[in-house]
């Protein structure tokens, strides 16, 4: 395994290499070797570069982070040392499928320090054990799936003031719920609103769109869980972005039976990721 991880950062935007440029030099074991802001230009650098590692952004014009994989697949994917693949999106319900694919990882937009931190170890790791070609392949056969998943199905919209404004709030965008006195606050990845409800009435509007309560006052995102943690009489959920939120010890076995419950399935759930869940 070499000293430091080779890294290629890729993204149409420049202030998004920007920033993870930034972020990755606060992170032991990596050493940046370029960027790319296009499909053309990232598949000519990993030829040119030969990084370990791949920060690849999924939507860009033209060729996208799918069509990247696909032409390292046809032009040498199946050399000894393929880089590993960490997809970084704005659409978080791609990370829900994360494990279930060949990517190493999934990092959601804006990428956090302490998350892009446990992703490298990862890499680390797989470097180690020398699993980047099985992973490549995987991920190459998993790309018409991802690709589906990327065009979600017709999303419910939940309209509000804000402001002076009408506010247009995807469902699915919402990560969790929390109540406030009259109201409750609908927490988005950089964004937080306030919606005149009562937190009953909204997990009962929203039980069909895959949200479930862990929390006399919070609702959550199922597709946002990562996994839930046990110490001594206490119970947190963390979500994908790494939040941490308290689980009620009346809520507790509800939220396992419905993670593991194949109802469970539409909202991103899987049994892999149930038995990580209560585990």
């Amino acid at each position: 395994m070499p000293d430091s991880l080779r890294t290629l950062v890729i993204d149409d935007e420049p202030l998004a290499i920007d920033r993870l440029v930034d972020l990755l030099g606060q992170v032991e074991q990596v050493e940046v070797v370029g960027s790319a802001t296009s499909g053309a230009e990232a598949i000519s650098k990993i030829d040119q570069l030969k990084p370990d590692l791949l920060l690849l952004d999924i939507e860009m014009p033209k060729i996208d982070g799918f069509d990247v994989v696909e032409s390292l697949r046809r032009n040498g994917g199946e050399a000894a040392d393929p880089p590993l693949i960490c997809f970084v999106t704005a659409y978080p319900h791609f990370a829900a499928d994360a494990f279930e694919t060949g990517a190493l990882d999934f990092l959601c937009k804006p990428v956090r320090l302490s998350r892009l931190q446990k992703m490298i170890e990862r890499a680390a790791v797989a470097m180690k054990q020398r699993e980047a070609e099985q992973r490549f392949n995987d991920l190459f056969v998993q790309l018409e799936t991802l690709r589906q998943t990327r065009s979600p199905p017709s999303e419910r919209i939940i309209w509000l003031h804000h402001r002076g404004e009408m506010i247009r709030i995807p469902v699915d965008a919402i990560d969790w719920v929390k109540a406030e006195g009259e109201y409750v606050r609908l927490q988005l990845a950089d964004h937080s609103y306030l919606l005149r409800n009562s937190v009953t009435a909204v997990a009962t509007d929203l039980v069909n769109e895959g949200f479930v309560r862990i929390h006399r006052s919070v609702i959550v995102n199922a597709r946002r869980i990562a996994r839930i943690r046990s110490s001594r009489n206490a119970v947190r959920l963390e979500l994908i972005d790494g939040t941490e939120l308290p689980v009620g010890r009346r809520f507790r076995r509800a939220l396992l039976n419905y993670l593991n419950s194949a109802e469970s399935a539409p909202v991103g759930s899987s049994p892999t990721a149930a038995a990580r869940a209560s585990s």
